[in-house]
């Protein structure tokens, strides 16, 4: 029988893991997840458990509930992958042979990238929220926490949801407001682009934001290190912003096996076909979610959207026939302004988000590059829709894989 062997158990590899059961002859196939965790978080979750939004239950299961009947999961570590002998090594010694292999292994932060982000003040001042323990601690510290300068930063691209980090800005805005300390917290929102957001229009068209919430900018700001005993943040060219609590999106790198493995770029991603999701090195490797080198952003929208198309290249591969070159990049992402209030931004390679509507023209129901209340539930309800139809393998409604062009104005793309 023939291996189709996954490594990694996360969004990608389990919304794809669940697509494949669902097409592959299992009499001539084998499909194989491998993932070190016996837990699945809903990473986008994280961005509400400091604010006492989500609790854990909301974004902690049992990762063995999505595995469908007949697909076997191997919880163990990855250790190296062998492109040219067709296996994986895993931590244990254990080597698994492969005929179609897809990585799936994720990011994850690497604050040691930076000098003195890793040290005695990390989760003590200092924070990420794009970790299960990193969102937990900060809830814990900003329970207690009486006001001061909040710096909130990221310190470099690629990450994962570009746009969470201006979301957690809007969402502390919203959260000290609410306690009653806005007035006695100073909110600065520090990136390493010229503007707020990631897209050029989408920043022009939605700066107002932080100026009405009083929050600073500080943009184009390349982090040389954290002077955490006089607790600044300084860039190469000498801008010091002082914190009293630091917010940090530190450095995203792939998965370290894809390092051992010497098939990663400088940062461990992938180099993929950003169309067909093919290993642009192995014929029988495809790439998705995170651990591509493909210039769209890393979200959980693009992981689904990702395995759609995927799937249906892997089957062609199978057969030996041409791949499609499909993919557009499309991306989706709702953007929390706080106060019961979101946006929702649509964008793939070609086209930048725009305004109009989603996901039918001339209906909606959803407005695009319009703060409303609509889009705010919208982001809670994919909570339900991410644990019981996304990482099952089933098509959501009137949402394609590829960016529909109906219902938005692209003239001024």
């Amino acid at each position: 029988m023939k291996q189709l062997l996954i490594l990694g158990a996360g969004s990608a590899g389990t919304m794809l893991l669940n697509h494949l059961s669902k097409t592959i002859n299992a009499k001539e196939w084998q499909i194989t997840i491998i993932d070190q965790s016996k837990l699945h978080y809903y990473q986008p979750g994280f961005l509400f458990l400091p604010f006492d939004i989500y609790s854990e239950k909301d974004v902690i299961k049992e990762g063995n509930k999505f595995i469908p009947p007949g697909c076997k999961l191997i919880q163990a570590k990855i250790e190296k992958i062998f492109p040219g002998e067709q296996t994986v090594k895993l931590e244990d010694g254990q080597e698994i042979r492969y005929d179609i292999l897809v990585i799936a292994t994720g990011s994850q932060i690497a604050p040691q990238e930076v000098e003195g982000m890793l040290g005695e003040s990390w989760q003590k001042n200092i924070f990420d929220f794009y970790t299960f323990e990193g969102a937990v601690n900060l809830r814990n510290f900003l329970r207690k926490w009486n006001g001061g300068k909040m710096v909130v930063h990221i310190t470099e691209m690629p990450i994962k949801c570009p746009v969470a980090p201006l979301e957690f800005a809007f969402l502390a805005d919203w959260y000290f407001t609410r306690k009653g300390i806005r007035n006695k917290v100073d909110i600065t929102y520090v990136t390493p682009l010229s503007g707020a957001f990631t897209k050029p229009i989408a920043s022009k068209k939605l700066g107002y934001l932080l100026s009405e919430k009083s929050i600073k900018i500080v943009p184009d700001f390349a982090i040389e290190r954290v002077d955490t005993v006089n607790k600044k943040i300084i860039s190469y060219d000498d801008i010091q912003v002082p914190y009293d609590l630091l917010v940090t999106v530190p450095t995203n790198m792939g998965d370290e096996a894809i390092a051992r493995s010497g098939i990663g770029d400088d940062l461990n991603f992938v180099p993929t076909n950003k169309h067909t999701l093919q290993s642009k090195t192995y014929d029988n490797i495809f790439v998705v979610g995170d651990a591509t080198d493909i210039p769209t952003s890393k979200a959980g929208s693009v992981a689904h959207f990702e395995a759609e198309i995927v799937v249906k290249n892997i089957l062609s591969y199978m057969k030996n026939q041409p791949l499609r070159e499909s993919f557009d990049g499309h991306a989706n992402c709702f953007v929390e302004t706080g106060f019961n209030k979101a946006m929702l931004i649509d964008f793939n390679y070609d086209h930048q988000p725009t305004d109009g509507v989603f996901p039918i023209k001339g209906i909606g129901p959803l407005p695009l590059l319009k703060e409303s209340r609509l889009p705010h539930w919208g982001k809670h309800a994919f909570k339900w829709i991410y644990w019981n139809m996304l990482l099952k393998g089933r098509k959501v409604p009137f949402i394609s894989p590829n960016m529909s062009k109906d219902g938005k104005n692209l003239e001024e793309n």
